[in-house]
């Protein structure tokens, strides 16, 4: 779906995207990130807006730096700014970005009408833009995505400004571009619960570099059990085995440990850890892993580095 080849983007002395590369095949693949990693700018890099320093990639086929006409062509962009044009219907102003797209009017017309209604839009599509809610603005927003039958979406922060009910009815329809009517969807946001509602996949980008990448089930480690475990004796000896047995770790402050144990196992090796290595457990607590914990330590340890 997308493929980026050490791309670096400046904005004078100013590195926006510091040689980042990384491939993502969909459906639906999450882009997160503090204000300022990077993932606006990794957009509009796709879609051919700005020119990189360094670097190349492809948008389902199409070399973003040779291609980006046919790029946008097959690509549908919701941006996060408002994009409204005062003094127009909804059905016009859709009706009006399809003719852009090259489709004729009679049938960009007809398009409108059924987009407006997918979206939830079809008792307000007389209404004129302006007088749009937030939410309305955002459905609004998706509809032109979707008014050139796009192969792939680049939705950037599709939520922003909904009220609860409107969020959950937006990743509703998410969900069902990218899994019912077969549409990529590249979903920038900041919010972890709208990734891990609607992406099998994720990109995390922390001061323009890629913190962490890879699928959302695996990153959480929720094919394993996660435990919290503080030993007192030889814990180098305690890890050991660990190891051993198959079993990965990772030192936690406190002088607390956290061990991934495969899902169809208990905790009775931790135990025999414990006992090998002469050390006690005095802490052993389950703990549900979580795609914000995945987040957190990929932006610390990229400051910490």
């Amino acid at each position: 779906m997308i493929t980026i080849e050490r791309l670096t983007v400046r904005y004078g002395t100013t590195v926006a995207l510091d040689d980042v590369s990384f491939s993502v095949e969909g459906p639906a693949v999450g882009l997160l990130g503090p204000n300022g990693a990077g993932k606006t700018t990794l957009i509009k890099g796709l879609l051919g807006f700005l020119k990189p320093a360094n670097g190349t990639g492809s948008v389902l086929g199409h070399n973003i730096l040779n291609e980006p006409l046919a790029v946008r062509r097959a690509v549908g962009y919701l941006p996060e700014d408002d994009c409204m044009i005062p003094d127009m219907s909804a059905v016009r102003f859709l009706t009006y970005f399809g003719e852009l797209c090259g489709i004729p009017k009679d049938d960009a017309t007809q398009r409108a009408h059924e987009i407006l209604y997918y979206v939830g839009l079809g008792e307000a599509r007389y209404r004129n833009v302006e007088t749009f809610s937030a939410g309305m603005k955002q459905r609004i927003k998706l509809a032109q995505a979707l008014i050139h039958d796009p192969k792939l979406l680049l939705l950037d922060e599709p939520t922003n400004g909904m009220d609860p009910t409107g969020r959950d009815e937006m990743l509703h329809l998410i969900r069902d571009i990218s899994r019912e009517k077969g549409i990529g969807v590249l979903v920038s946001t900041h919010l972890l619960p709208d990734v891990e509602t609607v992406c099998e996949e994720v990109v995390v980008l922390n001061k323009g570099k890629v913190a962490v990448h890879g699928d959302i089930a695996e990153l959480k480690g929720t094919n394993r059990k996660v435990y919290e475990v503080r030993v007192r004796g030889n814990k180098d000896s305690f890890c050991e085995r660990l190891v051993r047995d198959g079993y990965e770790w990772k030192e936690l402050k406190d002088d607390m440990i956290k061990v991934l144990v495969p899902e169809e196992e208990g905790t009775a090796k931790i135990f025999r850890a414990a006992k090998e290595s002469s050390s006690q457990i005095r802490h052993l607590v389950f703990e549900k892993s979580s795609l914000e914990q995945v987040f957190v330590e990929s932006i610390k340890g990229g400051e910490e580095k």
